[in-house]
């Protein structure tokens, strides 16, 4: 991908040691963008390895910064078209959620924006990851037939008032993307924020997300990863997108300079556990199916559909809208992850 002046496009994504950021680093080099990413410690082969192997792609540049430090993403995002920010907390099982989940979700996010904002108008586009955790809780909503897009927003002070189960972390998601709005109308910069739904597939990344777990959870037997895969369905759906898909949204969002705007859903297929369980018993039999896992209410159909129409309206296409399609790659995932046995 280059400029008009033949010189190469160049992109930030940040925490490259995480699922999608590593799957994002890929398809932008693949794009033949030169890429700058930060992690907190460069050092740590343990979590950075899959970096050194992306680099045979590419020229991928690897910085250190921590969101939780104003100013440490100056150098990452200097120089760069677009900014992809992909890192956040993951303090899903704090004792202490205001503290080490909300708030730093928040500031993080600002931290790079001020970042974003000395670099001036060469910075044509920055794409903040949230998710559709900002958009789908709404206790209000009783029955079948619902159909959510952009317009939604999960009840804040319903979950700040009954604080049950992972509530802070939708809570961290929809208060991040309102501070990010602001600022970013405050300080001109071209702000895109792209809601994905429960992510899966392969990537780089060697370590597991947990949507992967709780997306192979049926297979592992793995009953805390299945757990928060139930209560995502107490939403009214299973929704799902896959990493690729997810990654070429983000871009396609950055490069459609002149149309892309506020807030898009991604999400390539509403389903429903059950429907889960019966395709994976059917297309891998070699698993067996926990099913000692599926006892109690489960839908037998989506009773909330999250609705994609305004990012394909722009013109973007999914590749992958059945659960075949995005479990093709799933299962060698998990083995290489041993969340699966085998080899």
């Amino acid at each position: 991908m280059s400029s008009g002046d033949g010189k190469k496009k160049t992109a930030c994504v940040t925490g490259g040691n995480g699922y999608i950021a590593s799957a994002l680093i890929k398809v932008l080099l693949e794009k033949r963008y030169a890429v700058k990413t930060t992690v907190r410690n460069p050092d740590d082969m343990a979590k950075n390895s899959h970096l050194k192997d992306l680099q045979a792609l590419g020229h991928l540049e690897v910085l250190r910064a921590d969101l939780d430090e104003e100013g440490s993403f100056d150098d990452a995002v200097a120089g760069c078209d677009y900014a992809f920010l992909v890192a956040a907390p993951v303090n899903l099982m704090s004792e202490n959620p205001e503290k080490e989940l909300i708030e730093p979700a928040v500031q993080g996010t600002l931290n790079v924006l001020r970042s974003c904002a000395k670099v001036g108008a060469t910075l044509k586009r920055v794409v903040l990851t949230s998710s559709a955790g900002s958009v789908i809780v709404r206790p209000e909503l009783q029955g079948d037939g619902h159909v959510l897009d952009e317009e939604s927003w999960s009840d804040v002070e319903y979950l700040t008032a009954n604080k049950s189960g992972l509530w802070a972390y939708p809570v961290s998601k929809v208060l991040a993307e309102k501070a990010a709005s602001r600022f970013a109308e405050e300080h001109g910069i071209s702000l895109v924020t792209v809601c994905p739904v429960v992510t899966v597939g392969a990537a780089p990344a060697r370590s597991a997300r947990p949507s992967v777990l709780n997306c192979l959870s049926l297979l592992s037997g793995d009953e805390a990863a299945f757990g928060a895969l139930r209560a995502m369905e107490m939403s009214g759906m299973l929704a799902l997108v896959r990493v690729e898909d997810l990654c070429r949204a983000e871009v396609f969002l950055a490069e459609e300079e002149a149309a892309a705007a506020g807030r898009y859903l991604c999400c390539g297929l509403n389903t429903t556990i059950l429907q889960l369980a019966r395709f994976l018993s059917e297309k891998y039999p070699q698993y067996t199916v926990k099913t000692n896992l599926l006892a109690g209410e489960l839908l037998e159909k989506p009773r909330v559909c999250l609705s994609s129409a305004k990012l394909v309206g722009e013109g973007f296409d999914y590749k992958y809208k059945t659960l075949d399609g995005m479990y093709d790659d799933m299962i060698n995932y998990g083995k290489a992850l041993r969340i699966l046995p085998g080899k």
